[in-house]
């Protein structure tokens, strides 16, 4: 699936990441694009807003509802620097989002490949389209670089 337009937005996002690094959050980003024009863009928050609900993915879609005035994004794709924890991908489910791209998986908090494996459980109301594996390694080391300089 992957093409220039999935490596142009990925690339965003990993930019994106960078960015939330300068404000000491987490370094993972999230893009929302309709019709290959982007919607939202959007870096973790957590820290800077002091709310454990304020991941990219949760930016984002909110965002990108409120630009097309619908909680639906059913026409919508999500680029995501890491794989979404239970919590996004049960936003990414409700908003109905078409197609998930992500860098690289998350064997502790990743709801999608890893952990509770959200889009397969019965709960699941809406199934995206799923693709890993787009900048990975670029991903892991960002992330990695990250914590290890908040452990010295």
């Amino acid at each position: 699936m992957a093409n220039v337009l999935t490596n142009k937005f990925m690339q965003l996002a990993i930019n994106k990441a960078k960015d939330a690094i300068l404000m000491e959050e987490v370094p993972v980003a999230a893009i929302i694009v309709h019709n290959n024009k982007i919607l939202s863009i959007a870096h973790n928050l957590n820290r800077t807003n002091n709310d454990p609900c304020a991941h990219a993915e949760i930016i984002a879609i909110r965002e990108a509802a409120k630009i097309k005035k619908s909680k639906m994004l059913n026409d919508c794709d999500i680029y995501v620097t890491l794989e979404p924890c239970a919590m996004c991908a049960g936003a990414i489910s409700l908003a109905r989002i078409k197609t998930l791209f992500y860098a690289c998986a998350d064997k502790k908090f990743g709801a999608v490949e890893n952990g509770i494996r959200f889009f397969s459980s019965k709960s699941c109301l809406h199934r995206p389209d799923i693709y890993s594996g787009f900048f990975e390694d670029e991903s892991r080391k960002i992330l990695q670089d990250f914590f290890k300089r908040k452990r010295v």
